[in-house]
């Protein structure tokens, strides 16, 4: 009896320690895309991660209007404001590679999506890479909240 329990107990911190590390991409990211500066919040939605604009700093164009998703491939979205386009939606942990996948990543200045994967560096730098096939890029988040 006492191995029984001693087995459940480590299953137990063991799940609890794996569901911590995933939720370690949880929070409020600053990064620089193409000279613009924006935050990002990623939060847990149902059994993924979702990344989502919370700010940029030229949310207006010149004549005084709000910036839109204008390149987006779906007609609906493109009168989102660019301080609420989800990038990445339906994101996942994998924990044997210790990194966030199997989703999408939504490039706003092209209007395309990539595979994403995402891993930390450091304790605060989140390296997000798009691919498609062979071709990649990465991007450099930092985490501040």
């Amino acid at each position: 009896m006492k191995r029984i329990f001693s087995l459940l107990l480590v299953c137990l911190v063991a799940t609890a320690a794996a569901f911590a590390q995933a939720d370690k991409i949880v929070g409020v990211y600053k990064t620089t895309h193409e000279g613009v500066n924006s935050k990002i919040q990623i939060t847990k939605v149902n059994d993924g991660y979702r990344a989502q604009v919370i700010w940029v700093d030229k949310l207006t164009n010149p004549d005084g209007t709000v910036r839109t998703d204008k390149k987006n491939p779906d007609k609906n979205l493109r009168d989102t404001p660019v301080n609420q386009i989800v990038l990445i939606d339906k994101m996942k942990y994998d924990a044997k590679d210790n990194e966030w996948g199997k989703g999408k990543i939504y490039e706003p200045s092209s209007g395309k999506k990539w595979t994403v994967t995402c891993t930390f560096e450091s304790d605060t730098k989140l390296r997000v890479r798009g691919s498609w096939g062979i071709f990649g890029k990465s991007v450099y988040w930092t985490k501040v909240e």
